[in-house]
């Protein structure tokens, strides 16, 4: 009687299987080309990047690039996809292992120690996928870094740095959400080595990057492992990423932007 469920449950599983093959989606097969062409680009672009598909990135990308989403829509988008961001970066950091379930062994992978990690944001908008790494991995270390760019000159401006003490023998997840020229990253890049922590030892997080940007760290930093959600066209004349989703942190934050009619608004 006990085995009967289960069964029962495995042809429900089959079938369901089966039906999801019978009604392939054209347009999911056009993504997971794009998809394919994405990752290729930028492995030729930086061999250490690489680029994230799935259609719930694709889904939550679609929402934050469109010029039409409002804050609101923005942010619950925006935190969603850092959270993804934040698995699949952790992902990176694990080890092999074998699985012992209650059915047998398989092989899996082993979560990163927190104690082991350091998470370091480029202050402003970097601080929002910091925090979804700090989510899922609490006891990690953090840190800082203020780097900004000269709006007349496109070129990055060194502030402020705060590490903590050992970040030397720690692997460093470096946050930030959009890698443009790749000059507050390769600054950012800088201050960490500077302080001891080797070029594999780092993992940049980001969002949106594009060829410039990948170019620049493969050239100045070619050890740094890069996981991106997307890669995108290229740079227009003011160095912003085409086709992008416009200044990631002031739609995140609603400092600037909504009132000018650039995006949405949260009329509601």
């Amino acid at each position: 009687l006990d085995a009967a469920p289960v069964r029962i449950a495995r042809c429900v599983t089959v079938a369901w299987k089966v039906d999801l093959r019978s009604r392939p989606s054209p347009l999911l097969g056009s993504t997971v080309q794009a998809w394919a062409m994405a990752s290729e680009q930028a492995q030729m672009l930086n061999r250490n990047a690489e680029v994230l598909s799935s259609p719930a990135v694709t889904m939550l990308l679609s929402q934050i690039r469109a010029k039409s989403t409002t804050q609101k829509d923005y942010v619950n988008a925006a935190d969603r996809l850092m959270g993804i961001l934040a698995e699949e970066g952790l992902a990176r950091l694990a080890t092999p292992m074998t699985v012992v379930t209650p059915c047998g062994t398989c092989s899996g992978l082993e979560a990163p120690l927190g104690s082991s990690i350091c998470a370091v944001d480029i202050i402003r908008s970097g601080g929002i996928l910091l925090e979804a790494v700090r989510k899922v991995c609490p006891d990690l270390k953090t840190a800082k870094v203020l780097i900004q760019r000269d709006e007349k000159t496109a070129l990055p401006q060194f502030f402020y740095k705060k590490l903590p003490n050992g970040i030397e023998k720690k692997k460093v997840i470096l946050c930030d959400p959009m890698l443009a020229s790749g000059g507050s990253a390769l600054m950012a890049i800088d201050c960490l080595k500077e302080a001891g922590v080797f070029e594999d030892n780092i993992l940049f997080l980001n969002v949106v990057s594009c060829p410039e940007g990948l170019r620049a760290l493969a050239e100045k930093a070619p050890g740094v492992r890069i996981l991106s959600a997307a890669l995108d066209e290229k740079l227009d004349e003011h160095k912003f990423i085409v086709p992008g989703l416009g200044d990631f942190g002031d739609r995140y934050y609603g400092t600037a932007g909504y009132d000018e009619g650039l995006w949405g608004s949260d009329g509601k």
